[in-house]
C-alpha cells in the first residue's frame, strides 16, 4: 500500500514557514515529511536555504510524522563521519522515525568550499565509499577508515538510535538505481518510472521502498498556477544533467529563460482539478512506489492542505 506524505521545500520557505506545514501537513492526513537539503535555492526567486539538521530537530519538536531527507549529498560538503553523526541524532529525535536518503549530489550546493566537483563515476564511487563509512559508524563500535577518497581516524558514534538508519540511495539513471539496490536500503527517484524501480529490484532492492516525490500548483485559477510555477521552478524543466553541473543560482536563471509557461502547462499539475492531482500522484503507485511525497509551490498553503484532507488524500486512501 502506497503512503503519501508532504515534501517540504527548503529552497522556497522559511524555517517557520516549513514548520507550519509540517503541522498542517499532519492535521491533513498526510503520513510522512520529506525535506530537501540545499546550500542554495535553484534561483534567487525563490529565495530560501536553511540548515536540514537543525531543521529537523525543530520538526520532531512539532510533529510525530516521520522525516526523509530527499535528499543529502554525503559526500563533498560536509564528511560521510559528520553526516553518519548528524542522521544518528536525527534518529534519535524522531523516535526512529528518520530515513537518510543521499545521492551523488549537485555542484549548486558541493562547490561552495572550492573541491573540485568530480565527474558522475567518480560521484557514484565516492557515495558508494561514503555508504561504507557511515555503515560502520552506525554500529557503535571505534572505527578507523582509510579509503581512496575519505579518512576516518578513531572516530565513535555515542548518540545512536536503536537500529541503525536507514540509507536511501537516489538515483536517476540504470547504473544509479542498479548501486541504490546494491548498497541502499531504499532508493530514491522523482519520475513514476517503472524501468528504473525494475533496475533497483534487479540489482539487489527487492522488499527494499522505493520513494519518489512531484510539485504541484493548486489554485483556483490554472493559469495563474502555471505563472506560478514558471516563476519560482522553471529549473525542474531543465534537461540532461544541468542540475548536477550548473554551479550557481545564476546559473540556473539563464538556463530557464529557455522554460516557457506552455512547458510548465504540460509538466507540472497546476490549478484545482481533482482528477489531475489524483492521477499525477497515483502515477508513482503504478509505477511501484511505496512513498510518494507532494509539495505544494507557492502560497497557498492553507488552501492546498484543506484541498488534499478534503479531496484528494480520500480518493487516494480508496485506491481511486
Amino acid at each position: 500500500m502506497t503512503r503519501y506524505g508532504y515534501f517540504l521545500s527548503s529552497e522556497e520557505f522559511s524555517p517557520p514557514e516549513l514548520l507550519d506545514q509540517a503541522r498542517r501537513a499532519e492535521a491533513a492526513g498526510f503520513q510522512g515529511l520529506a525535506i530537501s537539503d540545499h546550500f542554495h535555492p535553484w534561483n534567487d526567486e525563490q529565495g530560501e536555504s536553511s540548515f536540514v539538521w537543525s531543521m529537523i530537530g525543530a520538526l520532531s519538536q512539532v510533529t510525530s510524522l516521520p522525516v526523509t531527507t530527499l535528499v543529502t549529498c554525503p559526500t563533498v560538503r560536509i564528511h560521510p563521519a559528520v553526516n553518519a553523526q548528524a542522521a544518528a541524532t536525527a534518529a534519535v529525535l524522531t523516535n526512529g522515525g528518520f530515513r537518510f536518503g543521499i545521492g551523488s549530489g549537485e555542484a549548486l550546493n558541493e562547490h561552495v568550499l572550492g573541491d573540485p566537483w568530480p565527474a558522475a563515476d567518480q560521484r557514484l564511487e565516492m557515495l558508494e565509499e561514503a555508504v561504507e563509512v557511515m555503515r560502520k559508524l552506525f554500529t557503535g563500535r571505534q572505527i578507523t577508515h582509510r579509503g581512496p577518497h575519505y579518512t576516518v581516524e578513531n572516530a565513535r558514534l555515542y548518540t545512536l538510535p536503536a537500529e541503525p538508519v536507514p540509507l536511501y540511495v537516489s538515483g536517476f539513471g540504470p547504473k544509479a538505481a542498479e548501486l541504490a539496490g546494491r548498497i541502499g536500503d531504499g532508493f530514491v527517484t522523482m519520475q513514476p518510472d517503472a524501468d528504473l524501480v525494475r533496475a533497483f529490484r534487479d540489482g539487489g532492492g527487492t522488499g527494499k521502498p522505493v520513494v519518489g516525490g512531484l510539485k504541484v500548483c493548486w489554485d483556483t485559477d490554472r493559469q495563474r498556477a502555471v505563472k506560478t510555477v514558471h516563476r519560482l521552478w522553471p529549473n525542474e524543466q531543465l534537461p540532461g544533467e544541468l542540475a548536477q553541473i550548473l554551479p550557481t543560482p545564476e546559473h540556473f536563471e539563464q538556463a530557464s529563460t529557455l522554460v516557457t509557461e506552455e512547458a510548465i502547462a504540460d509538466a507540472v499539475v497546476c490549478g484545482d482539478d481533482v482528477d489531475a492531482h489524483v492521477g499525477a500522484v497515483t502515477a508513482y503507485a503504478r509505477a511501484g512506489f511505496d512513498e510518494v511525497y507532494v509539495n505544494q509551490i507557492g502560497p497557498d498553503q492553507e488552501q492546498f492542505f484543506g484541498f488534499y484532507r478534503s479531496e484528494v488524500l480520500p480518493r487516494l486512501a480508496g485506491g481511486r
